[in-house]
């Protein structure tokens, strides 16, 4: 997660830390503690996510290794305050153990949170590839309990390529990152009617939740047998849940889970609980028909793309080519091309994704022919990096390496001699 400078911090101080979001992990114990950690370090990427990274999941003899903590029930917790949850395969390892599938079965009403990564998918070829992802859906077919098909993304995600992938398949993994990379890119822009889908969640549950507690009182006698009708009540969980549905015509997919339900009743006395407050339920039904449904009115309803902005006017004509820089009459470039505005990003972008990022940036190595193909010196090239690199860290970003390209169209206009000694602070994003 972000912050002011790189540090670690351990997971019992992580816990009691009011300014982190990580208080509630007190209930999984010392033994979860001592092995969770909070990572920071300053990058505007992580200013408004944070990752959390599970570890990695059991299988084979593995599994008889006790972890000291209910690792189902740490899965849960992050699941539920989750925005997005990812779940990776190896295209070469599709087995799904027995932790893996008590950790699917722990996700379950944050189906629509779920995307499924089947990575390395260039380590087989066209043919292979297409037998792993029908295999990878059946097993899915066995674990995941719903008639829907989820949403499987091919991937292939290396800090270093290796040299035996298969470049058959390149295209289309492509295209699947970057449908992923908009998924990504989208969860900003859908905070606030995510934070509106839980409330509406929540208020469902509490609900249901008042409408079992209090049928449960009302079935309770008023002297004599409470126990032996609790330990009735009990058993017979799946009828009362029934009855409960038939009274207040609740949807049967608004219960909770019965097993769950049954063992939290377990700590309980029925005769304790409070009777049914009819002005606290129509005030929750209130805020479930009026409250939210008016707040859900004031997002906006288009799910038009964002433009760039040649694109905002149509007519205005189309950008002009990448390689023309228009120049004055002496053949100087205009003060406005040395703001980041004039910059064609929407031009350098699939040339950039072409160069296959890694965590966004590319690297000498990997940009050097595509900048030696614009036919300039390596001298001027060398200038162009240095100028474009304003991390200093060896590695262009898609902002530098569209900084790049404007540099080197500038070139092309006007000659070596308009390159500046800095970079100007206009040309930064």
């Amino acid at each position: 997660m972000n912050g002011s400078e790189p540090r670690v911090i351990p997971g019992n101080a992580a816990a009691v830390s009011a300014d982190l979001p990580f208080r509630g992990l007190d209930r999984f114990g010392q033994a979860f503690l001592t092995r969770f950690q909070v990572s920071q370090c300053p990058n505007p990427l992580l200013e408004n996510m944070t990752l959390v990274d599970t570890p990695g999941i059991l299988a084979g003899d593995k599994q008889r290794v006790e972890r000291g903590y209910d690792f189902t029930k740490t899965i849960e917790w992050f699941a539920q305050r989750s925005d997005l949850i990812l779940l990776f395969f190896d295209s070469h390892k599709l087995d799904i153990s027995d932790e893996f599938k008590s950790s699917i079965f722990a996700l379950k009403g944050q189906e629509e949170k779920v995307r499924v990564i089947l990575n390395k998918s260039d380590m087989v070829d066209q043919q292979q590839l297409m037998r792993v992802y029908g295999a990878l859906m059946w097993s899915l077919g066995k674990v995941i309990q719903t008639p829907e098909v989820m949403r499987v993304y091919l991937g292939s995600f290396w800090l270093t390529r290796p040299p035996n992938v298969y470049e058959d398949c390149r295209a289309l993994l492509e295209k699947e990152q970057s449908d992923l990379l908009k998924d990504l890119r989208d969860l900003p822009r859908n905070a606030a009617i995510r934070k509106v889908n839980e409330i509406v969640k929540r208020a469902r549950l509490a609900r249901v939740h008042a409408y079992i507690i209090g049928h449960l009182k009302k079935e309770m006698p008023a002297v004599f047998g409470k126990k032996s009708r609790q330990r009735e009540l009990i058993n017979n969980l799946e009828g009362e849940f029934l009855k409960v549905q038939q009274i207040y015509s609740v949807p049967e997919g608004d219960f909770p889970n019965v097993a769950a339900f049954r063992q939290c009743l377990e700590a309980y006395k029925f005769e304790n609980f409070a009777k049914m407050n009819p002005p606290i339920l129509s005030v929750a039904e209130e805020a479930l028909s009026v409250d939210l449904p008016k707040i859900m009115t004031r997002f906006p309803h288009h799910v038009n793309p964002l433009l760039e902005l040649s694109q905002k006017n149509p007519f205005l004509g189309p950008p002009e080519p990448f390689n023309v820089l228009n120049t004055n009459a002496n053949g100087d470039i205009p003060p406005s091309y040395w703001h980041f505005s004039s910059v064609d990003r929407a031009t350098a972008r699939p040339i950039f994704q072409s160069l296959n990022p890694i965590e966004g940036k590319v690297n000498g190595s990997t940009a050097k022919p595509y900048m030696m193909s614009t036919g300039l010196t390596v001298e001027v090239l060398a200038k162009i990096w240095t100028l474009a690199d304003w991390t200093c860290d060896g590695y262009l970003s898609e902002d530098e390496f569209a900084v790049a390209l404007h540099l080197v169209r500038a070139v092309e206009s006007g000659g070596e001699s308009v390159l500046p000694d800095s970079l100007p602070e206009s040309m930064l994003p």
